[in-house]
Formats: C-alpha cells, structure tokens, sequence
C-alpha cells in the first residue's frame, strides 16, 4: 500500500468536482498547496496506536482459539475440530470472558508496539523508495520497511505475547496479569520473556515483507490513484493477512511452542529445563507431530490474520486522513480555531 499522504490524494476525489469555500477547488488553492506534503510522525503513531489495539481487541477470541489449538499435545479437554466448535466448547465449559483472557496485556503492548511499527513503515518506506526508484513505489522498499518495522514492533510486544499465550493456554494456573509475570520471571527469569523472539522475528520479517508487498500490490489493482478508499484497504488488508498467514504457520507453532513451554509435550519428550532457540523448537515440533504439526491451528490462523489486517488497515488509513485532514484544516486558518 502506498501510504501516501499527498494532500490532493488524501481529499478523496474533491478536488476533481467540488469547489471549497471561496470557490476555489484545493488544486487552486495556494493556502493549501503550501502545506507540508507529508503527514506528520504523531499522525502516524496515534493511528498506528489505535489501529493496533482496535485489531487484537475485535479479534481477540479467534486469537485465543489459535493458541490453543497449536498446541502439541492438548489436554483431551481442550481437542477441538475447528474455530467455532472451540469458541462455543469454551465459553459453554469455561465462561463467557474465558476467551479475552489475557485481553489486558495485549492491548498495553499493542498500543505503542503498532505507533512504532506504522511510524518506521511509513519514514523507511519513504526514504527506501527515493533511494531506489527515485520517489515511485517500489515493492523491494516495501518490504524492506516493513522488515525494519517489525524488528521495533516485536521487540515491545514479544514479553506481551508470552504472557498473553500463557493466560490463553487450558487450565492456565495464573491468576491474572500481574501473578503471571511475577511467577514466570521468578521460576524462568527475565529472558523467559524474549525466549521466542529470535523466532518472531524469523516468523514476522517474512511474514511482514509478504503482508505490505501484497497489499501493495493490490492497492495498485484496487486503488491505482492511491485515494483514501476504505473498500480496497479492507479488501488489500483481508488479502494480505491471509497469504502471510498461511505462509508463516509453521514458524507461528515453534513461536507458540517457546512461549508456552507446553510442559506435557516437553515432558513426553524427556526434556528437562526450559526449550530455547529456533532450531531446537523445529526439531521438537517434527518429533511431536511430524510435517503436519507445523500446520497446526493453520485454519484458525487464517480466519484471524484476514479480519484482522483488514481491521488494522482501514482503521489506520481512516485515522491518518481525518488527523491529516484536521491538521491541514488548523493551517490552512479553516475550521475552529
């Protein structure tokens, strides 16, 4: 997606058929052709921020199911056919909230994890893209932003990650938040909390480069003008999660694997202490399951990327035009003072 915040592209089609105050259309308009061109670094982290917490809220319980079933080894309880059976097995057996357990962690990493994810996309993909192809979209910039982006984005929300996957997990012994990081930093110590996350960056530098030069590719398809239109952020959105989901599940099961430390598949196994390092955790998934362990939850994971993205996308595409708009309104001297 070319991000762009152009003031004429970022007006919708206004500029085409309508004129504004005075008569003037905004291409006449020297007030506005004097405005920065680009939207500003708070823009772009207020909606990143709200588009991040808005996406792991509203999808939440998909997400809740997905953990559980990559689990390796599940208690016999906890063995569901698909999403929906999971969903209605669970909140039936468990409670109607069992499903947002952990909710309250996600949405403290979500919130400045996804300001700074947007924030560096947007600046590197800029700066990237005049090196390499003079200031026109290119998608080796795309990914290449995205990549960068999410070395930042990880790094604040994987301790959140292994704290929500553990309240996730059937018969979860913590209490709450609190109870969780004190035990596990207690018994595994601090490093427990990035145990997975030279995993996640494995999983998430590929699956973030597939995600943005996807849906680059079909905004050029979908939204050649690159004009705020919310049908074709959803639509690119919905597209992209599905085939960087799909392509990253394996990847996902070793991440869930070292954040759960699921101690009766460990056990099986005859492993003591605590699983660490990529390599470890494919071996340990092949010996567990084979080839299709590492598919495991891949339905799931599906149905929660594609909604998802879709969220994340047209929430922040909606926030960054309306604080654009807001903001080119204030200097231009219309609207409320």
């Amino acid at each position: 997606m070319e991000l762009r915040t152009d003031p004429v592209v970022t007006t919708l089609d206004m500029s085409e058929s309508k004129d504004i105050g005075d008569g003037k259309s905004l291409e006449d308009d020297d007030d506005y052709e004097s405005l920065p061109p680009t939207a500003s670094l708070a823009t772009h982290m207020t909606a990143g921020a709200v588009a991040g917490i808005l996406e792991h809220t509203l999808m939440y319980p998909v997400d809740s199911v997905k953990t559980r079933m990559q689990s390796l080894q599940p208690d016999p309880k906890a063995q569901y056919r698909g999403v929906y059976e999971a969903l209605s097995r669970i909140v039936r057996t468990e409670g109607l909230l069992r499903p947002m357990r952990g909710l309250n962690v996600t949405m403290l990493g979500a919130g400045p994890a996804h300001a700074l994810y947007f924030a560096c996309y947007e600046r590197m993909k800029r700066s990237l893209s005049d090196m390499l192809q003079n200031g026109r979209n290119s998608h080796i910039a795309n990914g290449l932003a995205g990549s960068l982006a999410t070395v930042l984005h990880d790094a604040v929300m994987n301790p959140a990650e292994v704290v929500k996957q553990r309240m996730q997990m059937y018969n979860s012994p913590y209490r709450g938040l609190l109870d969780c990081v004190r035990t596990v930093s207690r018994a595994e110590g601090m490093a427990a909390f990035y145990r997975s996350y030279s995993t996640q960056l494995t999983m998430n530098i590929p699956f973030q480069a597939v995600h943005f030069i996807t849906y680059e590719l079909m905004q050029e398809q979908l939204n050649p003008r690159r004009s705020y239109q919310p049908t074709s952020h959803i639509l690119s959105g919905a597209a992209a999660g599905a085939v960087s989901a799909a392509i990253t599940t394996p990847l996902d099961v070793c991440k869930t694997l070292l954040n759960t430390q699921e101690n009766v598949a460990l056990s099986s196994l005859h492993i003591s202490g605590h699983l660490s390092g990529m390599a470890n955790a494919f071996r340990t998934v092949y010996r567990l399951g084979g080839l299709p362990a590492f598919f495991k939850g891949l339905q799931a994971r599906i149905i929660y990327q594609m909604p998802s993205t879709a969220i994340a996308w047209s929430v922040y595409e909606f926030f960054k035009y309306f604080l654009t708009q807001q903001q080119l309104a204030r200097a231009g001297g219309v609207g409320p003072s």
